[in-house]
């Protein structure tokens, strides 16, 4: 399998399963359990903890993709229940959590974890302070389903932080962004106070964002040989049991419903 063809292969189900984590209500109830407050104490101290004792503005500044409302308070409720390195740790776990009840048994965990940290390791984290945040934290040698759900995440979260930097050098606010990706209505979720609609000139700006970002993550997939890319598209379908890819050179289009 060709290296964009593999891109493209597993970035939707990566993103896709992540999200389907981190809005379970079974992961909320992981952080009430820990001590948090109904709403988004756990998931933004606990998401983005591996920062540190960042303020809330550089925390922003980080993920970019969430409206900053959102953000600060988030991440200002967290903060009076656990320190942040303590509050990422709970998330990891989490994290395995709800992979071991989501991936599938049948899914060849232990291969998937080989190709997936290959790629991690051959990340260059400049510039994406989150992704290096999440690949330092500890992986579990002994839980197989658990370190492939962490795996997804630091590779969902490799992905996003190359799409900001894309979004910004391809001219465009995260803000714009996401509304043009996901509409004012979606946007508006997600943090965004009051956005306008999209001007129609953002969208191939935004286009060329998501190949850039395609771009920016070439050199993880160069390290696999095209046997490896194919099996790790087969994995990622069966560990998150998405639907088979559709290999071929795939030209860069609008795709509704992703976010970072």
């Amino acid at each position: 399998m060709e290296i964009f063809d593999c891109i493209s292969a597993v970035a939707r189900p990566i993103h896709d399963f992540g999200d389907e984590f981190m809005s379970d209500h079974a992961t909320a109830a992981i952080g009430l359990r820990a001590g948090f407050a109904p709403g988004r104490g756990f998931y933004c101290r606990g998401r983005f903890g591996v920062l540190g004792e960042a303020s809330a503005s550089v925390v922003q500044a980080v993920q970019g993709f969430l409206g900053p409302d959102l953000v600060i308070a988030g991440w200002r409720a967290g903060r009076s229940v656990m320190p942040a390195e303590e509050a990422a740790a709970c998330y990891t776990q989490a994290v395995r959590t709800w992979g071991r009840a989501h991936i599938s048994a049948d899914a060849d965990v232990e291969h998937f974890n080989l190709l997936a940290q290959q790629l991690i390791d051959a990340a260059d984290a400049d510039a994406l302070p989150l992704f290096a945040g999440w690949r330092a934290q500890p992986c579990p040698a002994d839980d197989p389903a658990g370190a492939a759900m962490q795996r997804i995440h630091v590779l969902r979260e490799h992905r996003g932080a190359c799409h900001l930097a894309a979004v910004r050098l391809c001219g465009l606010s995260a803000r714009e962004a996401m509304v043009v990706n996901l509409g004012v209505e979606q946007a508006t979720r997600y943090g965004w106070r009051e956005p306008h609609p999209a001007a129609a000139n953002l969208i191939p700006r935004w286009q060329r964002a998501e190949q850039l970002t395609d771009e920016l993550q070439a050199p993880l997939y160069a390290t696999l040989t095209d046997r490896q890319r194919a099996e790790f598209a087969r994995l990622v379908t069966a560990l998150t049991g998405s639907p088979t890819p559709v290999t071929g050179r795939r030209e860069h289009q609008q795709v509704r419903g992703r976010t970072a």
